[in-house]
């Protein structure tokens, strides 16, 4: 996260015009009627937003003015898919507010870049799991889980230290050009912890995946020469 004294009023601006009308966007197109109607997307809805805020409030603040923390919204999408995760995350975003662990005019900066940005990359990645059609449900754990979480938290960090240096007012640590090191510190526990739980819902509640094709994952293949019935 990033604070809002950090950006110039030029950031702060940009970001509500990307993150607001995407954010109704995602508003229009969510499924209310079937929400409202079925009781276990309610609790998949109440439940994964609190295990986010959560997920956020574990987090490292530094004097600068930016804090670190986990993602988490690769598996928030393939969970709830992706107008309620974005949702879900803007949801997170104000229980972060209220509690002033988040800058309210900075909403619209963080919320591009660690809810849209996730979101649009894990969309990607399992829209093209899903036109490859594989039936090896590893293809969906790695890429849409591990490699999405790994790509997101990759991009996230990168333009957000390149909007921190745009705009200028945030001085630069002195070990910056050592970051290719830290890279990997970031990006694998990110994967590590959305491809576990991915893993674990494949395994134990794959209904509860939105994104998740059971009848082709799941079903046993047919064979010509199989014997039947």
């Amino acid at each position: 996260m990033i604070g809002a004294e950090l950006l110039s009023p030029q950031s702060l601006t940009v970001g509500w015009l990307i993150y607001v009308p995407l954010l109704l966007w995602a508003i229009w197109r969510a499924p209310w009627v079937e929400l409202f109607t079925d009781s276990r997307r309610q609790h998949l809805l109440f439940g994964t937003v609190f295990a986010l805020f959560m997920l956020w409030l574990v987090r490292r603040d530094f004097d600068t003015g930016v804090s670190y923390h986990f993602i988490g919204m690769t598996a928030v999408t393939l969970l709830l898919d992706w107008p309620l995760a974005i949702v879900g995350g803007l949801v997170a975003q104000m229980g972060l507010v209220s509690l002033g662990r988040q800058d309210l005019f900075a909403v619209g900066v963080n919320g591009a870049l660690f809810i849209l940005l996730p979101v649009l990359v894990t969309e990607c990645c399992a829209i093209l799991v899903e036109r490859a059609q594989p039936r090896n449900p590893f293809v969906y754990i790695f890429v849409s889980g591990f490699f999405a979480a790994a790509l997101s938290a990759l991009l996230c960090l990168l333009l957000a230290l390149g909007l921190l240096w745009f705009d200028g007012l945030f001085a630069m640590p002195y070990w910056l050009e050592d970051f290719v090191g830290y890279l990997w510190l970031i990006i694998f526990p990110e994967a590590f912890i959305n491809g576990m739980v991915v893993s674990a819902l494949v395994v134990f509640c794959p209904e509860w995946l939105e994104t998740f094709n059971r009848t082709r994952y799941l079903s046993a293949p047919w064979k010509d020469d199989d014997p039947k019935p």
